[in-house]
């Protein structure tokens, strides 16, 4: 007489269906994952998926944060070495596969608030760029007026829509020394104080 295998629970059942999604996603992007090939490759029904992730982009958020890595932030001394090697690392990223599958879950999430959030979290869109502009600060090549978050990440929502709107598989370095050069250090260095700091 053969024993059945244990039942999984809590996050031993979460841990095999994230693993099972980010195969799926890995394998066929995020459009060939779906509740049944996770299910299934999950050991596990479908019921079992829902409970814990609403929809198939929930769950393709979730096992796209496993896959995805903290991008190291640069810490050269200057404002410009850092914001280029930010941008530079982001186009590294978003030019690979699993920045493929980054952009068709940006675009699958549209206008859903918390799961883009998610994402951009795990791509790196604010808190370096906040970092390196702190820094730059703290040494005084910027006023203290251009550490806000909309200033801060003009550089990589440029680039981002470079991708996402244009379509570009991956942006050439001018582009990327443009975004620096034209657009960013002369946004941050001549950053006025806004009307509520007046």
């Amino acid at each position: 007489m053969t024993s059945r295998p244990a039942r999984r629970r809590g996050t031993e059942l979460e841990d095999a269906i994230l693993g099972a999604a980010v195969d799926e996603l890995t394998e066929s992007g995020f459009a060939g994952l779906t509740m049944d090939r996770v299910a299934a490759r999950a050991g596990t029904n479908k019921n079992a998926i829902y409970r814990r992730w609403p929809n198939r982009l929930a769950l393709g958020v979730a096992a796209y944060r496993r896959l995805a890595t903290k991008v190291p932030v640069p810490d050269t001394g200057d404002l410009r070495a850092d914001a280029l090697e930010l941008l530079r690392g982001a186009n590294r990223l978003w030019s690979s596969p699993l920045g493929a599958i980054l952009r068709e879950l940006l675009v699958a999430a549209g206008g859903a608030a918390e799961l883009v959030a998610q994402l951009q979290d795990q791509s790196g869109v604010a808190a370096p760029w906040l970092t390196v502009l702190g820094r730059a600060v703290a040494r005084g090549e910027v006023a203290p007026e251009a550490l806000h978050p909309r200033v801060a990440t003009v550089a990589i929502v440029l680039l981002r829509n470079e991708f996402v709107v244009r379509g570009v598989p991956s942006a050439p370095d001018d582009v990327l020394v443009e975004i620096v050069d034209e657009v960013f250090l002369p946004l941050v260095t001549s950053r006025p104080p806004s009307r509520s700091e007046r």
